[in-house]
């Protein structure tokens, strides 16, 4: 989302949950994900195997681990800017583990959370803002979300 798009969110009361992908974080990893999927590819073909097979599959997600692209400071950079943009109340985690390739050292599985919030504690984030950002903010939404569908009925 540009920023533009992000304010009339914030307008609305809402939350953009910053996606982990590399290729979402900076403009010098966008293309990480070709890239990898060539790599991956290429290894496939060369050992007559498919991506879906156990093997195949099994290649493309120990490649995608050893090879990670950028790191968690990039996604806490997303977070603060959102903040600045549009305030604390309007960020949240969003990861997308299942669709894409690329992830950051540290944050290439949910392991990485604590890194993560680690970051933000460096950065000056208070306790209270971290649970904002680690889900407070998307309940908030998702209980409007049920209020209006209840009244709607």
């Amino acid at each position: 989302m540009n920023d533009d798009m992000i304010k009339l969110l914030a307008e609305k009361d809402g939350v953009i949950c910053i996606n982990f992908g590399s290729d979402f974080l900076k403009a010098a990893y966008d293309s990480s994900y070709e890239r990898g999927n060539a790599a991956v590819a290429a290894y496939l073909k060369e050992h007559h195997m498919t991506e879906n097979s156990p093997e195949g599959h099994e290649f493309k997600e120990k490649y995608r681990r050893s090879h990670p692209v950028g790191n968690v400071k990039d996604i806490v950079d997303h977070i603060d800017h959102v903040v600045q943009l549009v305030g604390i109340d309007h960020v949240g985690l969003g990861s997308d583990y299942d669709g894409v390739f690329s992830l950051p050292k540290g944050a290439q599985d949910v392991s990485g959370y604590p890194n993560i919030i680690d970051e933000l504690l460096k950065r000056g984030y208070s306790e209270a803002d971290i649970r904002k950002i680690c889900g407070e903010n998307t309940l908030r939404v998702w209980s409007e979300v049920e209020r209006v569908a209840r009244n709607a009925s």
